[in-house]
């Protein structure tokens, strides 16, 4: 039991068109009433991301490689999907489904692209045919040059601001000398149009030896990222030995690394000047130890009035979600059981579910109201 929390495993009977069938779920008790935990794809390869199509069925990533387009409880593997990295923690990442898919057809990716000698952070759209079976019109709109031969710390979410415009984030893959450099896109988040030009209001355009996509700079391993309800910018981000942060982002700011850090190297050395320094921001809330924080959403309360605004992370390390609320942000409660093993991302689904992928158990798991 963890924080108050207790687990129940239920089966749950119910009637179908051609008769009655078994679903096992899982009832968790939370500090807000009991909630429901429904497995909707099982037998994964080390999913990466999840997202929703208008009008029913969801979009899941494997590392490896591959994208699936899951509808009416059949998986459909979707080709053409570009040529992937898969090395590491690099691969096929983070799949976003745009607000004007209904009309566009189109899908983001981002991925470890090859590159000679490594592979970088990239960002493509490509078109979903009409069966969901094959991308077409598949076009990189972004790519961390140069991204460097490590396998470790390629961010890679990818928001859709409300302006439209996409928010990628970017690791420092390894190299802290480049994440201060304006020059290099290592620990970085950039913002770029949806046809991957500059916009002429990014904060570093026209600056010296600066990259023109950069929004925001200081940022370890950013591996969550997601918009609240007035639009701003919340991203989940890897400290070292301990230093696990949530940051909202604004354009033009340093986030710090790793000048300054509430964690340790793992060697148990300091970090750089301490935990504070003007002129670099404060998270908003950081972990000690750390609890490997992946995927990041801000609940909108549709089906839970009392979460409206609170922030949910995935721990890999701990095998937990949590729930953050209140201001100054802190940790409500730890959502467990045995399917939140490794919780890699999680979103909000249009009907206001909670949806989360554990990679420990290779699925992609709903969470309801238990009633």
């Amino acid at each position: 039991m963890k924080k108050g929390l207790s687990m129940l495993r239920v089966v749950i009977c119910a009637m179908a068109a051609f008769g009655a069938f078994a679903v096992q779920a899982d009832i968790l008790q939370t500090r807000d009433g009991d909630v429901r935990v429904d497995a909707m794809i099982t037998g994964l390869d080390t999913p990466w991301a999840v997202d929703f199509l208008p009008g029913g069925g969801f979009l899941v990533t494997e590392r490896e490689g591959a994208l699936l387009h899951v509808r009416d409880g059949r998986a459909t593997r979707v080709d053409g999907v570009p040529r992937v990295h898969a090395s590491g923690q690099g691969g096929l990442l983070d799949v976003t489904v745009p607000r004007d898919f209904a009309t566009s057809r189109e899908i983001l990716l981002t991925f470890a692209k090859p590159q000679g000698g490594g592979a970088g952070t990239a960002l493509a759209s490509a078109r979903l045919t009409g069966d969901g079976t094959a991308l077409s019109d598949l076009r990189v709109l972004f790519e961390a040059a140069d991204g460097g031969s490590t396998g470790r710390h390629f961010g890679s979410r990818v928001v859709e601001g409300r302006d439209g415009r996409l928010f990628v984030t970017i690791g420092d893959r390894g190299n802290d000398d480049l994440v201060q450099n304006l020059g290099t896109y290592n620990g970085k988040i950039v913002r770029i149009n949806r046809d991957g030009s500059v916009p002429p209001d990014n904060p570093f355009v026209g600056v010296a030896n600066a990259r023109p996509e950069i929004w925001s700079l200081g940022h370890r391993n950013p591996q969550g990222a997601g918009l609240d309800a007035q639009g701003r910018l919340w991203i989940s981000e890897h400290g070292a030995r301990g230093g696990d942060e949530i940051n909202l982002v604004d354009g033009g700011r340093n986030y710090g690394w790793p000048v300054i850090s509430y964690g340790r190297h793992y060697s148990g050395g300091k970090i750089g000047e301490g935990t504070a320094k003007p002129g670099l921001e404060q998270p908003e809330h950081y972990w000690d130890p750390s609890i490997a924080p992946s995927g990041l959403m801000v609940y909108s309360g549709r089906l839970w009035p009392d979460w409206r605004g609170d922030i949910f992370v995935g721990s890999l390390k701990f095998d937990h979600i949590s729930r953050l609320e209140g201001a100054p942000l802190r940790e409500a409660e730890q959502i467990s059981g045995p399917e939140t093993e490794r919780v890699r991302d999680i979103v909000e689904a249009p009907d206001g579910t909670i949806w989360f992928i554990s990679v420990g158990q290779g699925t992609v798991y709903r969470i309801s109201p238990a009633s």
